[in-house]
């Protein structure tokens, strides 16, 4: 009977509360969680619990397999990762020990997605202006006094990368009357045509966008894309969202544009999570937060969930893998 290991960060965890979901992991081999309150970031913990595992299904927090992991785990064949980025997991002697590797990153697109209109939304219409002024104690005319308010219908959005969660975004505000700008290196014509949007280069999509929403994995061609020249490219009154990961922002240079209260924000990651409590983007009135959640509904979790399984099982079949990242793809995720 094949072994799976589950490296049960409390994340991990979530993805299998639905009874189903369990049931259906178990039926595919004897399955394995590391003792009550282990921590699977720590390299001996996750090495003891891959001993005789032939599959690891890891999380966020799971520790990587190094070399000393892998040498514990001589049974090991597939790393099914319940997010999108692998990176933190793999390492080139998983790849040389004939480790494959697959994802579940499909699985959040959607719920990214609707996070993204629903901070679209909610900046075009100052819902985090008024929501300040009214917890703050303005009084009733001065909480009114937001800048102008914006529909979506008809509105320019731009969306920084192609991916699947860029791709249900785009989906959602051109359903809801967006005109969309794309920008996005490996984006075809072809592929922009089918979308129904125009493929334009980053500068200029920041120049036109009333509405600009990040989408992109973080590269080395990507990291600190967005600084203060970038900003500078935004009209007044512009917003951005940021479901996808800080790096891709220079923080410093957002929080300096934010202060003159030329644009609005909506921000889901940041350089330092927890963000610290008397971290200065707390007390902007122009800015929208969210702890880091946007795929955390209960329908992606469970998705995720039964990619998992779904992938375990084609491979203790022999079946073709439906998500698997092989080494030469990683230099394009994020």
């Amino acid at each position: 009977m094949s072994v799976i290991a589950v490296a049960a960060t409390p994340y991990v965890r979530e993805l299998f509360l639905d009874p189903d979901t369990w049931a259906a992991l178990q039926r595919l081999g004897e399955v394995r969680l590391p003792a009550d309150r282990a921590d699977v970031g720590d390299e001996a913990v996750l090495a003891g619990l891959l001993a005789d595992a032939d599959v690891v299904v890891t999380g966020w927090g799971t520790a990587p397999l190094t070399a000393a992991a892998l040498a514990a785990a001589p049974r090991l064949r597939l790393l099914a990762h319940t997010g999108a980025s692998v990176k933190p997991f793999v390492t080139p002697e998983s790849f040389a020990r004939g480790v494959r590797v697959t994802q579940a990153g499909d699985a959040m697109a959607y719920a990214v997605g609707e996070q993204a209109l629903a901070l679209t939304l909610a900046l075009l219409h100052r819902l985090h202006r008024f929501d300040h002024a009214l917890r703050t104690g303005a009084d009733w005319a001065s909480a009114k006094g937001a800048p102008p308010r914006r529909e979506l219908r008809g509105a320019t959005v731009g969306v920084v990368g192609a991916s699947r969660t860029g791709r249900a975004y785009l989906g959602l505000v051109r359903a809801l009357g967006a005109r969309v700008l794309v920008a996005d290196p490996y984006l075809s014509g072809a592929e922009a045509v089918t979308l129904g949007v125009e493929r334009v280069g980053l500068d200029e999509l920041l120049a036109r966008s009333l509405v600009v929403s990040l989408h992109a994995p973080v590269l080395p061609e990507t990291a600190g894309m967005i600084g203060a020249r970038e900003l500078a490219l935004l009209p007044d009154g512009a917003l951005l969202v940021n479901t996808a990961r800080s790096a891709l922002v220079d923080e410093a240079a957002l929080l300096a544009a934010l202060r003159t209260g030329r644009i609005d924000a909506a921000l889901d990651v940041f350089d330092a999570e927890p963000l610290p409590v008397d971290h200065p983007l707390r007390g902007l009135p122009n800015v929208l937060l969210t702890p880091h959640e946007a795929a955390g509904t209960v329908e992606s979790r469970r998705r995720a969930g039964a990619i998992v399984v779904a992938e375990i099982d084609r491979f203790l079949r022999g079946r073709p893998l439906a998500y698997e990242v092989r080494p030469e793809q990683l230099d394009r995720t994020g």
